[in-house]
C-alpha cells in the first residue's frame, strides 16, 4: 500500500521551502497526527506551527513555522486527499454510474461517497460510509457545509432506494450534525413511484424540521439512460408529473418561507423544462445556493444576459452557432431572439443535440458527447464559431464523456468549438465576438486526479 502524506512538490513561496524536501512524509502539525487533507488544512491554519516530517530514511525532524493565519503551507502531495478516496457502499436503484456503457475512461466508473470531497469539492454523500469516528471528526473540525444525498427520510424507503442496510440511519446522522451546528445542503433525486408524492412530503417535512442547519434542498429528476438492462425498472418524468411535483415542492416551499423565512426547497431547472413551465423569477431562488445542482442556473443566466444587453456592446457580425441539449435549446433560442431585437445584425443559430450516446431521454447539455456533437453538426451551416457549455467537458482535460477531445471536435467540424461558462455576461460577450481565452489542456496521463459527480 502506498504510504500517505508524501510530499510531491513544494511551492516557491512555501514557508517550508528550504526545510522540507520532496519525498518527505508529513507526520503531524502541532502534535496532531495528519491523516488526510482535512487534518492538513485544519491544523495548518494557525500562524505558528510545529511541523513534524519524516525523511525517506526514517529520521523525523520538527520544523518551526511562522506564517499568516490561514496561509497555506504550500505543500503538494502525491494524492490530493493524501489518502485513498472512499468508494460508495450503496447500490442505488437510480445510480447514473450503473447506467454507463462499457469502454469509457476508468475514472467515470468510480463512485465516491467521501465526506472530504463533499467539503472540498462540493460532491454529495449519502452518509452511509461514515464511521462514528468520522462523524466525531466532522463535528470536532466543524467541517461545514456538508452536501447530503438524502433522497428519502423514511428509513425503510431509503434502505430500499440505496440498497444499503445503513441507509436508514441517515436522518439520525443529520440530526446529530444539525445539533453540532453543521450546515447541510441536500438533494433528492426524485424517482416516480418511489420517493415522490406522500414520500416526498414526508422528506420535506423532516428536512424542514432541521432548518437552519439544512440550508437548502434541491429536488431533481432521475436521469435514465438506455443502458439499464438488468437494473431496477424506473419511470422517467412525464410533463404532467413534472408539473405536479413542481406544484408540490413550490407549495411546501411557500409554507417554509412564511414560517421560517426561507423556502429551503427548490426544483431543478430540468423539471421546469420537462413540464413546459416558465422558470420562477430571480427572487424565488434567494441566494442561488444550489446552482451546481442545476437549480436556478437558467434563470440566473437569463438575468445576467438581460443585464448585459442593457449595458450594450458592439457585435462583430461574425456568424456563430450554439449547441446544447434538447431541453435547454428553446431557452437559448429565446435569448438569441431577445438579443436580435436590439442587434438585428446578429447572425446566430441554436442547435439542439439529441443524445444518441446515452439515449434520447437524456436531454441535458452536460451529458452531450463529442461524438453526438460531431455526427449531428458535421456539414451544417455553423458560421465561424460554435459555442458549447463547459459542463460538457472535463475542465482541465478538455474532453467529452466519450473521450473525444475538444480539439478533435473543432477539427471534425472545421471551426473553433468554444466552451463558455454558465454566465449570461460571458454568453453575450461571446456572441458579440469577445471570445474567452482557452487554457492548455491537462491530460489524464499527467497524474491529475479526477473525482466524478455521484448522485
Amino acid at each position: 500500500m502506498r504510504e500517505r502524506n508524501i510530499i510531491k512538490s513544494i511551492d516557491r513561496d512555501s514557508p517550508l521551502r528550504h526545510r522540507a524536501h520532496v519525498g518527505d512524509r508529513l507526520v503531524s502539525i502541532n502534535g496532531h497526527p495528519v491523516q488526510d487533507v482535512l487534518d492538513y488544512k485544519f491544523y495548518a491554519y494557525d500562524p505558528r506551527l510545529e511541523v513534524c516530517l519524516r525523511r525517506p530514511g526514517g529520521e523525523e525532524i520538527t520544523v518551526h513555522v511562522r506564517k499568516a493565519e490561514g496561509g497555506d503551507l504550500g505543500l503538494d502531495f502525491e494524492s490530493y486527499l493524501m489518502d485513498a478516496p472512499r468508494a460508495c457502499a450503496n447500490r442505488c436503484v437510480f445510480c447514473f454510474i450503473d447506467q454507463l456503457p462499457k469502454g469509457l475512461r476508468p475514472t467515470l466508473y468510480f463512485k465516491d461517497d467521501d465526506a472530504r470531497l463533499s467539503f472540498l469539492l462540493g460532491n454529495y454523500i449519502t452518509l452511509t460510509n461514515l464511521s462514528p469516528r468520522e462523524i466525531d471528526r466532522i463535528i470536532a473540525l466543524h467541517i461545514s457545509p456538508v452536501n447530503v444525498s438524502v433522497h428519502a427520510t423514511d428509513p425503510e424507503l431509503r434502505v430500499k432506494m440505496l440498497r444499503n442496510p445503513r441507509a436508514g440511519e441517515g436522518l439520525a446522522v443529520m440530526k446529530r450534525l444539525a445539533e453540532a451546528g453543521i450546515t447541510m445542503n441536500c438533494q433528492i433525486v426524485c424517482c416516480p413511484g418511489y420517493n415522490d408524492g406522500a414520500a416526498l412530503r414526508r422528506s420535506m417535512e423532516d428536512l424542514a424540521a432541521l432548518y437552519p442547519a439544512v440550508r437548502s434542498v434541491s429536488v431533481v429528476p432521475v436521469g435514465l439512460t438506455r443502458f439499464r438492462e438488468g437494473l431496477t425498472e424506473l419511470r422517467p418524468f412525464t410533463p404532467t408529473h413534472a408539473a405536479e411535483t413542481i406544484d408540490q415542492v413550490t407549495a411546501f416551499g411557500d409554507e417554509c418561507r412564511a414560517r421560517l423565512g426561507s423556502r429551503i426547497f427548490f426544483c431543478g431547472d430540468e423539471l421546469y423544462l420537462t413540464a413546459g413551465r416558465p422558470l420562477p423569477p430571480d427572487e424565488f431562488y434567494e441566494d442561488y445556493v444550489q446552482l451546481e445542482n442545476g437549480v436556478g442556473m437558467l434563470r440566473l443566466l437569463e438575468t445576467e444576459f438581460r443585464s448585459a444587453l442593457k449595458l450594450g456592446g458592439e457585435p462583430d457580425g461574425v456568424p456563430f452557432s450554439i449547441a446544447t441539449g434538447t431541453a435547454a435549446a428553446p431557452f437559448f433560442q429565446r435569448l438569441l431572439d431577445m438579443a436580435r431585437e436590439r442587434y438585428p445584425e446578429l447572425r446566430g443559430r441554436v442547435w439542439p443535440i439529441e443524445n444518441d450516446f446515452f439515449g434520447r431521454s437524456i436531454t441535458v447539455a452536460g451529458l452531450v458527447t463529442g461524438g453526438d456533437l460531431i455526427a449531428q453538426l458535421q456539414g451544417k451551416e455553423l458560421g465561424e464559431r460554435l459555442f458549447i457549455s463547459w459542463n460538457m467537458l472535463r475542465r482541465q482535460e478538455q474532453d467529452f464523456l466519450d473521450d473525444v477531445k475538444l480539439e478533435e471536435a473543432s477539427a471534425a467540424l472545421g471551426l473553433p468549438v468554444i466552451p463558455l461558462e454558465s454566465d449570461g455576461f460571458a454568453l453575450f460577450d461571446a456572441i458579440c465576438g469577445q471570445i474567452p481565452s482557452l487554457p492548455a489542456p491537462v491530460r489524464e496521463d499527467s497524474g491529475e486526479e479526477y473525482y466524478p459527480y455521484n448522485q
